[in-house]
């Protein structure tokens, strides 16, 4: 419930205020959220050069966010979104660590049995957001205009997606799992420039700040880890 139907829900509803740009760097951010929340559930307690990297990211995060100016990001609607969707973030960093108290189970029964809850939750939603006028039933025709967006969406990002992601935490832990999400904002930075996009200095700069500092925060785990 907390990770498909939360992470869906709050994501989804973030990007209504905020551009996918931001998402896809906050998003990021999940790694070092692993950290700080073994360090708060499990005690286990980062070492210095972990909470330094943390605190680089959460810089160039804010940075983005904010392109160096918050005073205008709080006069407009992007910060509400960029909350939003950092709260879904949380949501998905949950199912990630819950993953470890199921590590007897297949990668497929994981996401199977998670995927029934979640999408029980997310009808729940539907329904209610419906039924209060929040929201409206797109007809057949607005479904058939976006059908192949819908599925490529179920097919590799709601199955081969989150399927391959149980099997990355089953064999490699859920930090180096959480690792592979520092692709997500290069990935989409590039999508959005060849569609067009321009970004701004401060932007970019504070994307690789929160790459930068999550590569070599891995990096150096690995390091200790082979010591």
């Amino acid at each position: 419930m907390v990770g498909f139907c939360g992470f869906n829900v709050l994501v989804w509803w973030g990007l209504v205020y905020t551009r996918p740009e931001h998402a896809s760097v906050i998003m990021a951010l999940q790694t070092p959220m692993v950290a700080l929340a073994l360090w708060f559930v499990r005690g286990l307690k980062p070492a210095p050069f972990t909470i330094g990297c943390i605190a680089a990211a959460v810089v160039g995060v804010v940075t983005v966010v904010t392109k160096g100016d918050l005073a205008h990001a709080l006069s407009g609607g992007s910060l509400a979104g960029d909350l939003l969707v950092f709260l879904g973030a949380v949501s998905w960093m949950v199912y990630t660590l819950a993953g470890g108290y199921f590590s007897g189970w297949s990668p497929l029964r994981m996401t199977v049995l998670t995927c029934i809850p979640g999408t029980l939750g997310l009808v729940a939603i539907n329904a209610f957001t419906i039924g209060m006028g929040y929201t409206q039933l797109p007809g057949l025709e607005q479904i058939a205009s976006v059908w192949w967006q819908l599925g490529y969406f179920v097919l590799f990002s709601v199955i081969l997606g989150v399927l391959g992601f149980n099997n990355a935490v089953k064999h490699l832990g859920a930090l180096n799992t959480m690792l592979t999400m520092t692709l997500i904002p290069v990935i989409v930075f590039g999508i959005e420039a060849a569609l067009g996009q321009s970004f701004s200095a401060v932007e970019l700069a504070g994307a690789a700040i929160v790459i930068g500092a999550l590569v070599a925060n891995n990096l150096y785990l690995r390091r200790l880890a082979a010591r």
